[in-house]
């Protein structure tokens, strides 16, 4: 970080996180359990894909991917957010937040692409089904998989950089309960007209670029399931594609309502908590869908737990 002019310039930010002293055990041990939970059933979905040979399909494979994602970003705030509500030390450095929001950004453009890989992997199986297992083979998940990894990585490395650059002279207190993009960009002393032109840009090409993608998909998908005369064979097709919608739902619509509506200049609590909704609710929610609406997850466990 670059010292400002009158040497005011720190190494560390302070994390204000929630107000609510009165009940800061109580939300401690509310988050707590949350994220145990969350942590728990991802690292369950993603014991039950690598063990149970009958999961070994794409679907399965994305979804896996999709736990790791869940799991660890969930674990780049709420640990730190449980340390600072328990210890009341909202100090931290400007590396660790710097990494912080590195690993926020990779994780959730991660979870991005693979929901855009899921609802290709739907398209593919309901629309083009005698090509699915041509499609979808093995070598072409792990080419996608880590396309996606790339793709999230390098804009992960493109918005730490630029703001690793800015200067921040005046105010070092992040109105938010980790180092979110906005948040630290907010405090910065140098003109940002330019970060928020690329902020805009990416938004726009890459988050509702890839939902319009996932809606394209879908559009094709319900159109095919339209036209299958039995009213089983719809019912079937479609409850194939309910899990990933309801996840695609839980995963866009804070985003879209957090991100996309005006920005105040003194972000309230309840933005807080709709940011505590996105990054532990969902990882929680996420693996519940797929486990209580998917017989083949339940088949898994009871082959391993016999």
């Amino acid at each position: 970080m670059n010292d400002c002019p009158n040497g005011s310039s720190e190494n560390e930010f302070y994390i204000l996180a929630f107000s609510m002293s009165s009940m800061q055990l109580e939300l401690f041990f509310g988050v707590l359990v949350i994220y145990l939970m969350a942590v728990l059933g991802n690292l369950t979905i993603i014991f039950l894909v690598i063990l149970a040979p009958r999961l070994h399909t794409p679907m399965y494979f994305f979804l896996c991917n999709l736990a790791i994602q869940d799991a660890a970003s969930t674990s780049t705030s709420i640990p730190n957010l449980l340390a600072i509500t328990l210890t009341q030390n909202h100090r931290i450095s400007f590396s660790c937040c710097m990494t912080q929001m590195f690993f926020f950004i990779l994780f959730a453009n991660g979870e991005m692409c693979t929901l855009t890989s899921m609802a290709y992997d739907r398209y593919v199986a309901i629309c083009k089904p005698l090509h699915y297992y041509t499609a979808m083979e093995q070598n072409m998940c792990i080419v996608i998989a880590a396309f996606t990894w790339v793709i999230a990585a390098l804009n992960a490395l493109l918005h730490t950089v630029l703001t690793s650059i800015l200067q921040f002279c005046y105010s070092h207190d992040i109105n938010n309960f980790f180092c979110d993009l906005n948040s630290v960009i907010a405090l910065s002393s140098t003109d940002v007209t330019s970060r928020k032109v690329v902020m805009v840009s990416e938004a726009i090409i890459i988050t509702f670029g890839q939902f319009l993608l996932i809606i394209i998909s879908y559009v094709f998908i319900f159109s095919t399931i339209l036209k299958i005369r039995s009213s089983a064979g719809r019912m079937k097709a479609f409850s194939s594609c309910t899990s990933h919608l309801i996840i695609v739902i839980l995963f866009y619509g804070p985003i879209i309502f957090l991100y996309m509506k005006p920005q105040s200049e003194d972000p309230k609590e309840d933005d807080m908590l709709l940011s505590m909704l996105y990054l532990i609710v969902v990882p929680l929610l996420n693996p519940l869908v797929y486990s209580l609406r998917n017989k083949d997850v339940w088949e898994a466990i009871v082959t391993l737990m016999k």
